[in-house]
């Protein structure tokens, strides 16, 4: 495993670990980080084909002692803080990928915002413009 991570690879972390949250990675969440991972800007030269290693490089860290929290915390070292809330914001698209947010991914969501160091407001706004996208 890395013991420090490149910012795509740390994006995709969020992302994987927002999945993971509740003990279930859904293929509607799998399906959204792959398409998030070749479709946005902030993704630009990042190998796909890597995503798969990383995903488990990431369940593979979770799993271990302390894992959320390393995990966690190498996400935060990777991330220039121009990017946090990007982070943020990719963990939500993540959590809103099958409809319906449960209590671990809401936890997870704090942890992150605090690690990060983003304020409420703006995690308010990420998630109010997600249930925006979502909404029926």
């Amino acid at each position: 495993m890395p013991t420090r991570l490149d910012t795509h690879d740390a994006l995709i972390y969020a992302m994987v670990t927002m999945s993971a949250v509740d003990a279930s990675i859904s293929d509607a969440e799998l399906s959204r980080i792959g398409r998030l991972a070749q479709s946005l800007p902030v993704f630009d030269g990042f190998d796909t084909e890597r995503l798969v290693a990383i995903a488990r490089e990431c369940t593979l860290m979770l799993s271990g002692p302390e894992g959320l929290d390393i995990v966690l915390e190498v996400i935060r070292e990777a991330l220039p803080s121009r990017l946090a809330d990007t982070a943020y914001a990719l963990a939500v698209e993540v959590a809103a990928a099958d409809l319906a947010i449960r209590g671990e991914e809401i936890r997870f969501l704090q942890l992150l915002r605090d690690r990060l160091g983003l304020d409420k407001l703006t995690c308010a706004a990420i998630e109010r413009g997600a249930m925006a996208r979502f909404r029926r």
